[in-house]
């Protein structure tokens, strides 16, 4: 039986799978990037809960991260439109089917990152807050 944080990720994921890019979960960079981009979802840091007593609830803000990557002569627009739509898919439903109190993105940081012999990579890793109770650290 999963954990409630590992439903929460894992519904995440699949949200951020309905994207056009390629998305994956906690693996590497790729050799080469897609050309409709690409989101890799790192799990990231639950945090220290606030902790409210009888009964026991646990309070977390888990900070997941999502690595956003496009590549190619035409990298910020598709960037733009790249992290546009993780922002309206998050949007769409904002507690992920009711397994979080809240979702919310923060602004990515883009970078431009050379690669030798190919176009630059744009990448960003955009931030996401994840506010959700559990009645145990553990499950």
């Amino acid at each position: 039986m999963a954990t409630h944080r590992e439903t929460i990720l894992t519904a995440l994921h699949a949200r951020l799978s309905a994207l056009p890019a390629t998305v994956l979960r906690g693996e590497v960079l790729p050799e080469r990037v897609p050309a409709e981009g690409l989101l890799i979802l790192r799990d990231g840091e639950p945090g220290e809960p606030e902790v409210t007593l009888s009964p026991p609830a646990y309070h977390y803000q888990h900070r997941a991260e999502i690595e956003a990557v496009v590549q190619g002569a035409t990298r910020d627009v598709a960037f733009d439109t790249l992290t546009a739509s993780v922002g309206m898919a998050l949007a769409a439903d904002r507690t992920l089917g009711g397994l979080c109190d809240w979702v919310e993105a923060e602004a990515p940081r883009p970078v431009d990152l050379p690669v030798e012999g190919a176009a630059s990579l744009k990448a960003s890793v955009i931030p996401v807050v994840l506010h959700y109770s559990t009645a145990d650290p553990l499950a």
